[in-house]
């Protein structure tokens, strides 16, 4: 009788644990850098830039390091994935599971982000420096737009979100520091893709880092206000 019990559990798991339409398809996406480097890698120069700062390359290296990129960031961008595929397996207070279709659109967009990174750098230690200034910024700031959008509805967790002590240990603080955080992010993250689009990239990176600093600073101000106006 026990065993006819917990059958179906297990069997349930299981499913939860098969990889959807949209996870292979982020698997995909994941390799796409690799596959791009490999046929463009004979076109590098020997010596590439390895490092960019606000006025174009500032260090430079063999071009086999950008194999060591590609690794470096595809296992980041795998980490990533595993961590929110399996979070409400792993997630202490077991809430994640509540919004397990969210946490799937939010690992294939960071895929798609990463994805999209590395072939840009790619392309600008080919010496293509167009898509690094002119598309890199508006597209991580589309970037925070999905994030703010998803972010809405996201559950108490303590691996993705305002992990803050006030958001942690109540949840109506969490629901309503994400409620504005997220619209915050989403009509920021617009602001933020035109304003980057229209600039030059030395001003642009200014723009960015300050919009970015705003989003992250002021729902940690309104956390910590919400705890101390109900707090008993």
């Amino acid at each position: 009788m026990d065993d006819a019990i917990k059958c179906p559990k297990k069997e349930k798991m299981i499913m939860k644990n098969k990889f959807s339409t949209q996870e292979i398809m982020a698997l995909v996406i994941m390799l796409v850098p690799s596959v791009y480097l490999g046929i463009v890698y004979g076109q590098l120069p020997a010596t590439i830039p390895t490092n960019f700062g606000i006025h174009g390359p500032d260090a430079y290296g063999h071009k086999s390091q950008s194999w060591v990129m590609v690794v470096i960031l595809t296992l980041v961008s795998l980490l990533v994935f595993g961590i929110l595929k399996y979070l409400p397996f792993i997630d202490p207070k077991k809430t994640a599971a509540a919004s397990p279709g969210l946490l799937k659109k939010m690992a294939v967009i960071i895929v798609i982000f990463m994805s999209f990174l590395q072939v840009v750098l790619i392309n600008a230690m080919k010496g293509n420096l167009f898509s690094l200034e002119r598309l890199l910024l508006p597209v991580m700031s589309i970037f925070f737009c999905f994030l703010g959008n998803l972010m809405l509805n996201i559950k108490p967790n303590y691996f993705v979100g305002f992990r803050l002590p006030w958001t942690l240990e109540n949840e109506e603080n969490w629901r309503k520091t994400h409620r504005l955080g997220g619209k915050l992010w989403f009509f920021a993250g617009i602001l933020s893709a035109v304003l980057t689009s229209l600039f030059p990239f030395q001003y642009s990176i200014v723009i960015f880092l300050i919009i970015l600093f705003i989003i992250s600073i002021i729902p940690i101000f309104y956390s910590y206000s919400f705890f101390k106006s109900h707090r008993q």
